[in-house]
This record gives structure tokens, sequence and C-alpha cells, in this order.
């Protein structure tokens, strides 16, 4: 049988995780310059603290674990024949996979609450899996990056945390959109259109205008049970244009009968009028200017249903991709495992897809791929015993080499260096070893030279 893999995953050869490891490593800079701490959780969680919490949609995506031993052993043939697949599954499946990295972690501090500092920032970065169609930027199994603090009410996190996405992109180079907006408002929209006990339908449907369309999107309302009247007072507000001072100033005025719209409002404000310039002057006091555009969209609704604040979500601007990033405030997320009142701000990172960008927009820098910048060449054994305190020599300082392990043809180590992208090759035969020394060939430029062993390693130095 041909093996293959499991649709929506993928497999990472050496030069991909190179690159996979270049995007770990500049994440995991920024966020300790901010005082981030890493934590991991297992991939397995009970369904019990997965379920619920990511809305009705995100529970038909969980990838649900079969029980171990015989699983059916408690199921009774009235069970099984009426095929209800949701009350079965909670016979048979006691476990699930993660399907994100902030619920397990709002588990994590419940049971780690002793042990903890707040305010609590974390960072994390492992795979998450969900039962999606696989397409274009959407996976099965994928890795988030994510960074969070539980513990304080402060805008000053939300604030931090959109200068680490605008660095985080900046370092790689990579211009984007960071889209904010505030659950408080959508709550305050629904409210004023009378249909306050519609939010989690409103949020869900406005939050796919990007993918099918205003049309679609009201027809979606429309069956979630909004009326013509409700859905047409719907459409002026979430298609807004102007500033994002203009459009603030806009929806104040329409939610002026909503305290909780109006707490949205001046959180969003505040956030803004820190982190751009035209809002009052503040980004010169606080030097907190961000080199990406920041940009109040009122569509943004981010689905998942633990989401009470400030929301955020960042798009490449130079090839076609999905969110990129995206995060927001969580109120009360801990509350649902029996501690309530700690309120947290998260984003995370979506490094499949950072990986694509990057590779459209071929970003890499030269080192990311980190190869072997040596290869001795194998000419027998009297050449090896000579090389190999050499090459000791060489490792010692840093320098990643290798010594090829076989006495083959030139031809062929040689073959392997190039297949390998490796710039440097040290051969060493009977006129070398009687001076004492090496001869360094580069690969590119074909250029020799004889050297001793602190040469070699100054040379490659300078040229790396």
């Amino acid at each position: 049988m041909k093996p293959s893999i499991v649709k929506g995953t993928r497999d990472f050869g050496p030069q991909e995780m190179a690159r996979r490891n270049y995007i770990f490593n500049t994440i995991r800079q920024v966020y300790e310059l901010y005082g981030f701490q890493q934590i991991e959780t297992p991939a397995q969680e009970t369904l019990q603290t997965l379920m619920g919490k990511y809305g009705e949609e995100g529970d038909k995506l969980l990838f649900k674990i079969l029980n171990s031993g015989d699983y059916l052993s408690k199921v009774t043939d009235e069970q099984l024949t009426c095929r209800n697949t949701l009350r079965l599954a909670s016979c048979i499946c006691e476990k699930g996979l993660r399907y994100d990295l902030t619920v397990p972690f709002a588990r994590y501090v419940v049971m780690h609450r002793e042990e903890l500092q707040l305010p609590f920032k974390r960072y994390q970065v492992q795979p998450v899996w969900r039962a999606d169609r696989p397409q274009k930027g959407r996976y099965r199994e994928f890795y988030q990056f994510d960074g969070d603090v539980v513990g304080s009410d402060s805008l000053l996190n939300e604030v931090e945390l959109m200068q680490i996405v605008d660095t985080v992109f900046t370092r790689f180079g990579v211009r984007v959109e960071i889209k904010i907006n505030n659950r408080k408002i959508l709550t305050g929209i629904a409210e004023v259109i009378g249909a306050a006990d519609k939010i989690v339908d409103i949020t869900v449907a406005i939050d796919k205008l990007d993918k099918i369309g205003i049309d679609a999107v009201n027809d979606e309302l429309r069956s979630d049970g909004l009326t013509d009247e409700q859905i047409a007072r719907l459409q002026p507000i979430i298609l807004l244009q102007g500033t994002n001072e203009e459009k603030l100033d806009t929806i104040a005025e329409v939610l002026k009968d909503s305290p909780t719209g109006l707490k949205g409002v001046e959180e969003t404000r505040f956030i803004l009028s820190t982190l751009c310039p035209e809002h009052s002057g503040n980004a010169a006091v606080y030097g907190t200017a961000l080199n990406n555009e920041l940009q109040l969209d009122l569509t943004l609704a981010r689905g998942l249903s633990y989401y009470t604040g400030a929301i955020f979500e960042v798009k490449a601007l130079d090839t076609p991709m999905g969110s990129i990033s995206g995060g927001g405030r969580y109120d009360n997320l801990t509350g649902i495992f029996g501690m309530p009142g700690i309120s947290g701000v998260g984003i995370s990172f979506g490094v499949d897809r950072i990986y694509d960008v990057l590779n459209a927009l071929d970003l890499y820098p030269k080192d990311a791929l980190q190869t072997t910048q040596v290869l001795f060449i194998n000419f027998g054994e009297r050449e090896t015993a000579y090389c190999l305190p050499i090459i000791a020599k060489v490792r010692g300082a840093g320098i990643r080499a290798e010594y090829y392990p076989d006495q083959a043809k030139m031809k062929k180590q040689m073959a392997y260096a190039n297949a390998k992208q490796i710039p440097f090759v040290v051969l060493a035969g009977e006129s070398e070893m009687a001076e004492g020394k090496v001869t360094l060939k580069n690969m590119a430029t074909g250029e020799q030279r004889l050297l001793t062993a602190d040469e070699i390693i100054e040379s490659i130095a300078s040229s790396w």
C-alpha cells in the first residue's frame, strides 16, 4: 500500500523546519522582550474542558478521541440504532484534541493558581487540531503561537499586544493591516436594533463578511430570525466608512442609549489614541506609534464566544491569505472552571499561515536555513585522523561543520555539498598535511586557499 498522510496535515523537511524555526524564534524573542514566559499543556484535554467554549460551530470541529479498550461496552443497542452522533460521542469519547491554546491555558491557570504571580504573562507554541475542510491556508493540524496576560483589566495590555504584533511582522518584513473592534460595541449594536438576544448569531454572521459578502450575510441573519427592519438598520453600521476617529464618533452617536456599547467605544478610543499618531498626538507622548496600520473595523466579530472586549485580527497586505494573527479580551474564561473574576487578553499567531506568507513573498533571510557551513572531504583513514582535531576546533568556534563519513569518490562528496547548499568545503591530502594546513574551497566562487585551522575559522566567520 502506498503511504500517505491525513488530509489537512503536512510533512516538513529540513528546509521547511529551518524556516519554521526562524518564525518560532522571531516570535519567541519578541514575547520575551515584553516579559512573557513559556508554558506547555497536553495535546489531549477532557471533553468537559473543551465542549461549549467555542460556540456551536466550534464544538462540531473538535476532534474526539475514542475511549481506550472496549469503548462500546457501555453503549446500549438503542443508542447505537438511534444514530444520534452527539449523544453517542458523549458515551464513547471522554477526551479530545485541543482546538486552540486559550481554553487549555484557562484550565492551566485555575489548576496552578497558587503557583502563579498575577498578572501572569505566558506564551505557548504547540499544535492544535480542527476537523475543518482542508483548503489553502486552512489545515486540520496546525501550530498556534499564543501570548496571554491574565489577572489584569488594564487596557495597556491590549496596547502592548498590538506592539508585539507590529514588532513581529516588522521583523519578518511583512506589511500587515491590524484590525480592531470591541465585542461590547457589537453587543450595543444588537441592543439598538432590537436584537439583543441575537448577539451570537449576529457576530457569527458578520464575521463571515469578507468570505461570503453582504448579501449572504444578510441571508444568514434572516435565517437566524432577524427581521428585515433589523437587518436594514444594521447595514449602515457594518458598512461604515471613514477614519478611525470618524467611525468612533459615528458609532458613539448610534450607541448613545447603550451603556455597554459606549463602554466599548471608550475602550477602543483609548487603544487607538495610544497607538495611532492621528489621535490626539498621544503616540508622540507614549512613544508607541506602530509601523503598520491599525484600523477600526466594525464588521470584525471573531466568532469565538468567550471574547468580551477588544478583539483583533491581522491580515497580510501583499499576498492573499486569511487571518494570520488574532485575539482579544476575555473577562471570565476561568469562570467556567470555577474561578470567576480573572480577566485576560491574548493574541495568537497562525504559524502555518505566516510560513505560507513568507514563502510567497520570499522574505526568509539568507542565514535562516542554518545549513552546514563547511564540509570536510573524506580522503581516507590517515586524512580522517588528521582532520578530526581540526573539525573539532572549528565546531568549538561555533561553526556548523560536517565530516563526510564514507570514503566515496570526490564527485559524490562534492555533489552532497551542493545538494545541501554547503558554502565551503575543506580538503586535506598529502600536500596539505605536509604543511600542517588544509585547503578551503568556496563553492560559490571556486576560490581555493591553503589555511590553518584558525584561518579557516576566521575566514568562514567573516563571510557569514
